[in-house]
């Protein structure tokens, strides 16, 4: 019986430390250890693009916006190698661009250098293809029009426009050539391909 009551006494004590042992070990998934840089958009739609990009344009993380309203969401930035990045949200006629800079783990935010790109416009009446292109800094725009000449792009048009903010074009199309044309804009390191039938 005094066996047992000392068998007892030695496993509560066992127990005991074992349970303060566990309430004073950390868990591994703490969130205080993890930098998290959280980003939010206001006014964001559903079926919108939201893209993480280094310098030369490769997509390092891409999601699709599913729900419309305000967006927030928590992203570790500090894993990236240093350089420059960049989050792209991708809408309807515009892309806003936010560059963030890693240095040594640390992410820094220029909200002065947020930009916005507008996506050309492109459509046709009868043979008359129009264009507009708004470019704030007045970027160049090198425009190529092809038409699909039985599976070959044949190229009918091409011109770079300098030094303008608004474009505002039409082209006249050969009438006798009924298909596929392809308007092809390429500006501040975008390419936009729209497809037009006549």
């Amino acid at each position: 019986m005094k066996k047992a009551i000392q068998k007892s006494i030695l496993l509560v004590a066992v127990l005991v430390t074992m349970v303060n042992y566990a309430n004073n070990v950390s868990p591994l998934n703490e969130d205080d250890n993890i930098k998290k840089t959280v980003l939010t958009l206001n006014n964001v739609k559903e079926g919108q693009q939201l893209l993480i990009k280094d310098a030369n344009q490769v997509i390092l993380y891409k999601e699709d916006i599913t729900k419309s309203g305000d967006y927030k969401k928590g992203f570790d930035l500090t894993a990236l190698p240093n350089g420059d990045y960049y989050f792209e949200l991708n809408k309807d006629m515009v892309i806003e661009v936010i560059p963030f800079k890693v240095d040594y783990n640390v992410v820094t935010f220029n909200k002065n250098n947020k930009t916005e790109i507008f996506k050309p416009f492109v459509s046709s009446k009868e043979n008359t293809v129009f264009v507009s292109s708004l470019s704030l800094n007045a970027k160049p725009v090198s425009l190529s029009i092809y038409y699909d000449n039985d599976g070959s792009m044949e190229l009918i048009h091409n011109e770079t426009i300098s030094n303008t903010v608004n474009i505002q074009k039409a082209y006249e199309l050969d009438a006798t050539k009924i298909g596929e044309y392809v308007v092809v804009i390429k500006t501040e390191n975008r390419t936009f391909s729209n497809s037009i039938n006549l």
